[in-house]
């Protein structure tokens, strides 16, 4: 492994024809201004579009630019894994290729890296470009997940970071199929600090995290870091026990010594029905967290390179081989 990279900048990209060129021009003009050697590192996620053949004519004209080639699209979390896996710099910034997150901010990492920090997260101040409800959505989504969970996961942040050699290594060492890489990274530990900055709005394209997709995204980092889905599980089946019991004691009595008879088909279905409701939600975080420990005992690698012969000097001690 080459050890005169002093910078590795991680850029997944799936479908990002429009602005993967802008990306380069920006993140250059940045890096240069460091003064001190970098790479920028761009995983292409089984783009569908021209994304792909740019990269590979920046890769030929620039020597700082290299390029992952994924066979298929295995999953944004597993880009910035597969990143992580070949950088080579003593420090790895995970930065987007829509420019939301400003290149501009990596400086700023890089000051708060030289001081003694490990992880440095950017936390958002503002989010121009968004919606109410994207806004809301994600805001109860991180303070769910704070609730649930024993890691102290910072809010109001995303994957854009910087984390030191040692921080990298550590994550390597973690391959675990469902990822949700900010919890891994601060569940890990080290010395962590934030710069704040304000999002922007995507330079083009279209977003990568539609409804459906951000509510993947927050149930793997709930399962994640957290089993207390199980036990509101628990709590749920005695709750309801309870007032089923309660409930049965007073048709009783009711019965017993009312002068006319109570009728209780009607709130007798009521209740089947909510049981079997939450019977079946029960079932259903039950089957979430077995899938992902079927997942984890196929034993399949992460990722697999279209490319894999066209890198050099990379250590493959980190890939997954069938036991």
């Amino acid at each position: 492994m080459k050890k005169d990279v002093r910078y590795t900048i991680i850029i997944p990209v799936f479908n990002e024809e429009a602005v993967v060129e802008e990306t380069h021009r920006r993140l250059t003009s940045v890096m240069k201004m460091t003064g001190e050697p970098y790479e920028l590192l761009f995983v292409n996620d089984g783009s569908r579009d021209r994304t792909a053949e740019i990269v590979q004519v920046l890769v030929a004209a620039d020597q700082s630019v290299r390029f992952l080639d994924f066979s298929r699209n295995f999953g944004h979390q597993i880009a910035i894994t597969a990143g992580m896996d070949y950088a080579r710099g003593d420090a790895i910034v995970i930065i987007d290729a829509d420019l939301q997150d400003p290149p501009e901010v990596i400086p700023q990492m890089i000051a708060k890296w030289k001081e003694g920090y490990e992880v440095v997260y950017a936390k958002r101040s503002h989010r121009k470009g968004e919606t109410w409800f994207k806004k809301r959505t994600a805001s109860l989504f991180y303070r769910t997940l704070s609730a649930l969970t024993e890691v102290d996961i910072p809010l109001d942040t995303g994957d854009f970071r910087l984390i030191d050699r040692n921080v990298c290594d550590a994550m390597r060492g973690i391959r675990e199929k469902n990822r949700f890489v900010r919890g891994l990274v601060s569940w890990v530990g080290f010395r962590t600090t934030a710069v704040e900055y304000v999002r922007d709005e995507r330079f083009a394209g279209e977003t990568k995290y539609p409804l459906k997709k951000m509510l993947r995204f927050a149930l793997d980092g709930i399962t994640s870091f957290s089993y207390k889905p199980l036990k509101l599980a628990t709590y749920l089946g005695l709750a309801i026990s309870f007032a089923s019991l309660v409930y049965l004691a007073v048709f009783l009595i009711q019965n017993l010594f009312a002068a006319t008879t109570v009728v209780a088909w009607a709130p007798f279905m009521a209740g089947l029905l909510l049981l079997n409701g939450v019977t079946l939600i029960i079932l259903g975080i039950l089957g979430e967290y077995i899938g992902r420990i079927y997942d984890e005992t196929k034993n399949r690698p992460l990722y697999i390179l279209r490319n894999r012969d066209q890198l050099e000097n990379v250590n493959y001690d980190h890939e997954v081989k069938p036991s």
